[in-house]
């Protein structure tokens, strides 16, 4: 049986059969927040199927595309569907892309995703970048044998997400006069949202908004060194508890692809700085 670090030499290997660059940003897009891709100078693209190794994209809006190409005169590396552990995935091969990634040459991560607010200061629309994030999944990519050459057996967590790309990002929102806010994000298994007394017991804990994907590509690439830039779409709103509607996966991707100009703005000028 093939390890980790033999299946993750093949993937890469065959990647870099077919691509035209080193990419130097790696960048996952989240639900409803495709698009993005309409901005690259795209080069090549791959389809997951016909990349050993790789999963294969469930959900509806995640397309299943690995497209290389350049974003601000920078060259990137965009996964235009990402992978959730409610898909029934292991923890492994959700975060395999980002070993992938590190290993072909990227030397920074985007990550985005769409989340539930907590909070009066939160509206739908609104955008959130990560300072910190809370693990609620049962599991956890790092689980299991640890290779030296992949990252330490105990990574520290005190600082996984890159203050610098946080304060230019925040800076970039002001200028163009763009709601956003900077929290804490907490990560679940799903796929079900979450319920008032859960929405409460996560306030209380101290996440300004939640979601079902991200800290694994997070942990993942803290353990590989990679720094990274991460985001949410705010989509909904769940506490205070008179402001919970009800919500369908719909109304999640019709709010997230409306708010996607804006955080476009912010990831391609944050690229441009690097």
């Amino acid at each position: 049986m093939e390890n980790l670090l033999e299946k993750i030499h093949q993937t890469t290997q065959h990647i870099q059969a077919g691509a035209p660059f080193t990419p130097q940003v790696g960048i996952i897009l989240g639900t409803g927040l495709g698009n993005l891709v309409g901005e690259i100078d795209i080069i090549t693209e791959m389809p997951y199927h016909t990349i050993p190794h790789f999963p294969l994209s469930t959900v509806e809006s995640h397309s299943g595309k690995l497209i290389f190409g350049y974003l601000s005169g920078k060259p990137v590396i965009a996964m235009q569907g990402r992978f959730h552990y409610y898909e029934g995935y292991s923890m492994q091969q959700v975060t395999f892309p980002v070993r992938v990634m590190k290993q072909l040459g990227i030397t920074t991560l985007f990550i985005s995703n769409a989340a539930g607010g907590m909070g009066n200061h939160m509206n739908k629309g609104d955008l959130m970048i990560l300072n910190d994030h809370i693990n609620l999944h049962p599991d956890n990519p790092l689980r299991g044998k640890n290779y030296p050459e992949l990252g330490p057996r105990f990574p520290d967590m005190s600082n996984v997400y890159d203050q610098n790309l946080i304060e230019k990002g925040l800076e970039i929102a002001r200028k163009h006069h763009i709601r956003c806010h900077a929290g804490v994000y907490a990560s679940v298994p799903g796929p079900n949202l979450e319920t008032k007394a859960e929405y409460a017991y996560l306030n209380h804990i101290g996440a300004n908004a939640v979601g079902m994907s991200t800290v694994p590509e997070v942990l993942v690439a803290a353990h590989s060194n990679l720094p990274v830039f991460a985001i949410s779409v705010i989509t909904d709103v769940g506490y205070p508890p008179e402001r919970i509607e009800y919500v369908t996966v719909e109304d999640v991707i019709a709010v997230a692809k409306a708010a996607e100009p804006k955080m476009t703005i912010i990831i391609k000028e944050l690229i441009g700085l690097l």
